[in-house]
């Protein structure tokens, strides 16, 4: 694997393969001789783990890590270990080489150059202090360290039927499952139905589904095709296939998993699940564009706006990548930015407000 990463990357202008480490404890003796400006990091190493190895780096100087993760079912959940340890993004591992010029020149190349000048420092204060915040609530509430298990519930249910909004659309990328765990910690049950569409390989996707049911109160799965749109049930699209909400019966909605090429760049896109969403419940319809990077989501939240629905945007300070929410807010594709801590409050007043008049007003 480390022989394919460093030929692939042999011949990219602008990048250059400045070492190789076997293990993790070589990694740690390379790091402070090379001064790497980025470094891909395997989820499964001899002797030193990547994990353990990725906390001692991160421990001697801020600096982008990507994880290269199998693509099981145990790498998604050592790699969303590893990007709430402080990790910036992953890749997975190749299935074969014919994939191999698609995720690791293209993939990991993109992912190199976005990565390379972040400001990592800011990005692991802003995740240890969301770690911090979590540790004391699970103290506080007597939860043992290691044991998963709900949070307390800070927010009360909502308990109305008569939502103004029928669909919340969230659209995320890098950075996002830490940013989506600290979201779904503080959001309450009875929200209207939640459809995610995170940038990710196939089985990481139902590991962060189970993860983020685990600590919040809105019931999420991995959505499948047929599955019933229902209030305070949240659905995350499958990695590798697009999503598409579509009318069932004049009260009811599904969900709709297929194959295609991707759109702006990516499949599952958010472009494709957003624009379904304009399209089903018009200006009953709440966007959210979220951390990532590149322009995926834009256009989805130009549709639910002419359809009369309103977006929301996180905003530059609380992102890891500022890059799909800066697309879409420069391109007059969000009504309104929000602070990540913020993110529950802000969803729920504007659910509440929709169709209002009072959000237009906003």
């Amino acid at each position: 694997m480390r022989t394919l990463i460093a030929d692939q990357l042999a011949d990219v202008a602008g990048i250059e393969v400045c070492g190789e480490a076997s293990n993790g404890q070589q990694a740690l003796q390379m790091l402070s001789r090379l001064q790497p400006d980025v470094i891909t990091l395997d989820v499964q190493m001899p002797g030193m783990d990547g994990l353990e190895t990725l906390d001692r780096l991160l421990a001697i100087r801020p600096i982008p890590v990507i994880m290269v993760s199998a693509m099981t079912q145990l790498g998604g959940d050592i790699t969303l270990d590893a990007l709430e340890r402080g990790a910036f993004d992953y890749v997975a591992k190749p299935a074969g080489l014919a994939q191999a010029e698609s995720v690791m020149r293209d993939d990991l190349v993109r992912k190199i150059r976005s990565v390379a000048d972040t400001d990592v420092a800011k990005v692991l204060e802003i995740r240890r202090a969301r770690a911090e915040a979590r540790r004391q609530r699970r103290a506080a509430a007597g939860i043992p360290k290691k044991t998963i298990a709900p949070p307390p519930k800070k927010v009360e249910p909502v308990t109305t039927n008569d939502w103004p909004c029928r669909c919340i659309a969230i659209g995320i990328s890098t950075g996002g499952p830490p940013a989506l765990t600290s979201l779904f910690e503080n959001l309450p049950a009875g929200l209207p139905p939640i459809v995610i569409v995170q940038h990710m390989p196939e089985q990481f996707t139902r590991a962060f589904a189970k993860r983020l049911n685990s600590i919040s109160q809105v019931e999420v799965k991995e959505a499948a095709s047929g599955d019933m749109l229902e209030q305070g049930h949240a659905y995350i699209a499958q990695g590798g296939k697009h999503l598409e909400i579509r009318r069932h019966t004049r009260t009811q909605t599904r969900l709709e998993v297929f194959d295609g090429e991707p759109v702006s760049g990516h499949r599952p896109s958010v472009d494709v699940m957003m624009r379904s969403a304009a399209n089903v419940f018009g200006d009953a319809c709440l966007g959210v564009v979220m951390t990532g990077m590149g322009r995926d989501g834009s256009d989805g939240c130009k549709a639910i706006r002419e359809a009369g629905g309103y977006v929301l945007g996180q905003d530059e300070a609380s992102s890891d990548i500022y890059g799909m929410n800066r697309v879409a807010f420069q391109e007059g594709n969000v009504d309104k930015q929000f602070d990540l801590q913020d993110a529950a409050q802000a969803i729920i007043r504007e659910a509440k407000r929709l169709r209002s008049g009072l959000a237009a007003a906003r």
